[in-house]
């Protein structure tokens, strides 16, 4: 009979401790993107290659941005250092290197104490500059040309 009493009380002990983890985390900070995807497209070599990916703190505390993760050495993110108070916005640039021609597809993970990390996708392809022309005089056929 006692361990059916512990094993009653450990349970409801369990429940209990499991609802108030819940409820802390939902009047935390939330972040949330207005878009988590972006596609460059083509651009050209040495363009700029730069995204501002913009969020608001739907949450009921400050957020707080831990340095965000980029997939490679390419690409680099710039946030927020000071906390966004609940309902102010913020953006999060992320910048290609596009001295690198051919298509890209990186990720940037965001961390905060927000409950889960959120991943900001870019992809495009970076093609080479156009080659100058050298401007062509135009000319009459079987002009004779005059000095000047």
């Amino acid at each position: 009979m006692n361990k059916i009493m512990i094993s009653v009380f450990f349970l409801f002990l369990t429940v209990q401790v499991s609802a108030q983890q819940k409820t802390n985390k939902s009047q935390g900070a939330i972040i949330k993107f207005e878009k988590t995807n972006h596609d460059f497209g083509k651009i050209l070599y040495r363009s700029d290659g730069s995204y501002r990916f913009k969020f608001v703190n739907k949450g009921k505390e400050p957020l707080l941005l831990s340095k965000p993760r980029s997939s490679c050495g390419c690409t680099v993110p710039t946030w927020p250092k000071a906390p966004i108070m609940p309902g102010d916005t913020g953006t999060i640039k992320v910048t290609y290197n596009t001295h690198i021609i051919g298509r890209f597809n990186k990720t940037v993970t965001v961390y905060s104490n927000a409950s889960k990390p959120v991943v900001l996708h870019i992809h495009g392809e970076v093609i080479p500059q156009p080659k100058p022309m050298v401007p062509v005089k135009q000319t009459e056929k079987n002009a004779t040309p005059v000095k000047k």
